[in-house]
């Protein structure tokens, strides 16, 4: 009995030990995860819009759900952007949900006119030489985006070519771009229905990115 209850004391003490270290060292590590994910969100956001607006974009974030132009339920984080306390473009990120393996997160940044800043992919899971064409690393086809609205092209060419669109598909791979280029259009018909609420909606702070 007295070998059981050493044997109990023992493993014990070495579980405690262990949940000691490993809250010391998350503890540690915390501000440099935010601090290394904050100037990842602001090195995608550059990507996307210079430097021309004057307010904080960390700081002035929303986040919304609408489960028509945004399905399955996911929540979309809008960053605005202001020159002298007036509405100079928006920045959406947001999932292509139709990829080929899985969700494609895009951001999409929007002039107040409609016309796209920029569009780029943040992440996906999608099939190397192929799919992965989208990310800008690979190809310049995501670049095609940039100045395009709601106008131009018309809507019935918001689709890839072999579908009568405008956009490029790529050699074995349709899926992928038409996805991308669905969950961009759609992001744009929200932006256009939706920019009054955008713009005025109270902000929503991450702490986290501010660190």
């Amino acid at each position: 009995m007295k070998d059981i209850l050493r044997s109990a004391a023992a493993l014990g003490l070495v579980a405690l030990v262990g949940t000691t270290l490993l809250t010391g060292v998350d503890w540690l590590t915390a501000g440099r995860i935010a601090e290394q994910e904050r100037r990842v969100v602001l090195e995608q956001l550059g990507q996307i819009i210079p430097d021309q607006y004057d307010n904080s974009l960390l700081e002035d974030k929303i986040t919304l759900m609408d489960e028509y132009f945004f399905p399955k339920g996911q929540q979309v984080t809008v960053w605005r952007a202001r020159s002298q306390g007036k509405p100079m473009a928006a920045i959406l990120k947001f999932n292509a949900v139709n990829g080929y393996n899985g969700n494609i997160t895009l951001l999409a940044g929007i002039n107040m006119d409609g016309s796209l800043r920029g569009v780029r992919v943040i992440s996906h899971k999608e099939t190397p030489g192929l799919g992965d064409a989208i990310d800008i690393e690979k190809s310049d086809w995501v670049r095609g985006f940039t100045g395009k609205s709601l106008a131009n092209p018309p809507n019935e060419k918001w689709k890839v070519k072999r579908e009568g669109g405008e956009f490029d598909q790529f050699t074995g791979a349709t899926i992928t771009p038409r996805a991308v280029v669905d969950a961009v259009r759609l992001a744009l018909e929200f932006f256009a229905d939706n920019q009054e609420l955008l713009f005025e909606s109270p902000a929503v702070v991450d702490r986290t990115e501010m660190q």
